[in-house]
């Protein structure tokens, strides 16, 4: 019995590691990606909503290069139900080459998940992040808003990969 036990856990702890590294089909991260130009501060114009980002608004995320090559991620937002700022610090890395915007972030220990830049900007002012699979998509800006003619091609490259853009969140900032 704990040998089917420990079978099944390897299992799942493989799919969990072989997963954490998705992208949605369609969707290709950006290439002749320079990390260190994606560091900073990002304001979250849109989000599709998940548990950890419910009735969050005024998110950021502020991305800085760790000691051991890392990305560390600060994730902050108000919860204005609860009437409190929530954060979460977190660790990034590539999947392969850093010149590919595919990279996994972790907030959990070992548990990893995909982040994927799918569409930039020339001058790392905008970005359109994919997760894992079609549950997760974020835009996202150096300020609290986004032109008209960014939004658009977002969301039309979100649209053809199979995102439901109509669920997005628009988040609000003070």
């Amino acid at each position: 019995m704990n040998k089917i036990i420990s079978q099944i856990l390897t299992t799942t702890i493989m799919l969990g590691l072989f997963s954490c590294a998705s992208i949605p089909k369609g969707a290709e991260p950006v290439t002749n990606f320079e990390k260190e130009k994606y560091l900073g501060k990002w304001y979250e114009i849109a989000r599709l909503d998940f548990k950890y980002e419910k009735n969050l608004n005024n998110t950021t995320a502020q991305y800085s290069l760790r000691d051991d090559g890392k990305i560390r991620v600060e994730n902050r937002g108000f919860n204005y139900k609860k009437d409190k700022w929530k954060e979460a610090i977190g660790k990034a890395k590539f999947v392969g080459d850093e010149n590919v915007a595919k990279l996994k972030v972790s907030f959990f220990g070992p548990f990893y998940s995909g982040y994927n830049v799918i569409a930039l900007d020339d001058n790392y002012q905008y970005a359109l992040v994919a997760g894992k699979n079609l549950k997760y998509l974020w835009i996202l800006s150096r300020t609290k808003s986004i032109p008209e003619e960014i939004k658009s091609k977002y969301l039309k490259i979100a649209t053809e990969i199979g995102y439901k853009t109509d669920d997005l969140v628009w988040v609000k900032h003070d």
